[in-house]
């Protein structure tokens, strides 16, 4: 949660919002060769992700636009974090914000989300892909019609998502591995986060390597879009944030392998990461596989465990989606492959 006693406006907000989520060494083993990586840990944000970073970003946009006042009506479509993000923000502030979700929301996210004032819109109807994205945009410009004094932070287009990781995940991150980094791992969801990192990075850091890391069954880059498990990453639409120069090369992992990187990970260092997390270090893991093996990578985690142990960390919920025979597969293949991940 948002720190009680801090300033209701978003100026004050602003000001007072000092993310600097750390850095956390880990080692990593795999096929007999070892790398040290660092994670950038954004389940340490004020909401628990690092879409606390992106939600100030477009409320800052929508402030410059036009001042929100006292009683402002705010609009998002989120699969979780970017809703907890705003309703915890918008309750600070005194504004109203409605959350566009869909059945695949974590429930422990819809909660916090009602839990800071929020109203939900829940949508329920299959996009051609056999996600929910495409039918909440499709109720968020239906309600903004009906209802004109609404305004919606966009984060599907709104460039101010990705310049807030210019101004406040880069600088951090150049101060915290000494301009060292050389490669860095995003997942991809809008775009945004993978697209400010990489334009800002790439100003200090010339030949910065950017891999990012997408979800099969996703078009959020390209390719042919079916239905998949994770929440968080992955979109059932094109980015129009993202663009090919934004990065080097593209992984795409499927769900089990994340949701076994997640577990084998805990299982390592104690720490549980979010799904996307699992997604980024089965990247890594698919880069060492190909060869690669940049000196000093970060990985952008981009939230921890809490919304997911009634689901990737639950062996009966991973059955209920007939998974949990090829999530073991995975673990027990990469145990073979010598991975393990260790705290440095």
């Amino acid at each position: 949660m948002i720190r009680r006693g801090a300033s209701t406006s978003l100026d004050g907000l602003l000001s007072a919002s000092s993310t600097n989520s750390p850095l956390s060494r880990v080692d990593v083993a795999y096929r007999g060769k070892h790398q040290s990586i660092w994670l950038k840990l954004e389940m340490h944000n004020p909401t628990g992700s690092i879409k606390y970073r992106t939600a100030l970003g477009l409320l800052s946009a929508l402030h410059r636009e036009r001042p929100l006042g006292r009683s402002e009506w705010l609009i998002e479509s989120s699969s979780g974090n970017l809703g907890v993000a705003l309703a915890e923000i918008a309750g600070e502030a005194g504004w109203r914000f409605l959350a566009v979700v869909d059945p695949k929301t974590p429930q422990t996210l819809r909660s916090r989300m009602l839990g800071a004032g929020a109203e939900l819109a829940m949508v329920d109807t299959v996009d051609d892909c056999g996600g929910y994205l495409l039918s909440r945009l499709d109720t968020v410009r239906r309600l903004l019609r009906e209802s004109p004094s609404l305004r919606w932070t966009d984060q599907y287009h709104s460039t101010a998502g990705s310049a807030v990781h210019q101004t406040s995940t880069v600088p951090e991150l150049m101060r915290q591995t000494g301009g060292l980094v050389d490669a860095v791992f995003v997942a991809v969801s809008t775009g945004g986060t993978i697209a400010g990192i990489s334009e800002g990075l790439r100003r200090f850091v010339p030949g910065l390597d950017v891999y990012a890391v997408d979800v099969v069954g996703s078009i959020a880059v390209d390719g042919a879009g079916h239905p998949h498990l994770l929440t968080g990453i992955g979109a059932t639409r094109r980015s129009t944030l993202l663009r090919p120069s934004h990065y080097t090369r593209l992984y795409r992992v499927a769900d089990v392998e994340a949701i076994a990187m997640c577990r084998l990970f805990r299982h390592g260092t104690g720490l549980g990461l979010g799904a996307s997390s699992g997604a980024v270090l089965a990247g890594l893991v698919r880069a060492l596989a190909d060869g690669v093996a940049p000196a000093r990578p970060v990985l952008i985690s981009p939230d921890g465990e809490d919304s997911y142990l009634a689901t990737v960390y639950a062996d009966d919920w991973l059955a209920s989606r007939g998974v949990l025979p090829s999530v073991e597969a995975a673990e027990a293949r990469a145990r073979n492959d010598g991975l393990t991940f260790t705290p440095h």
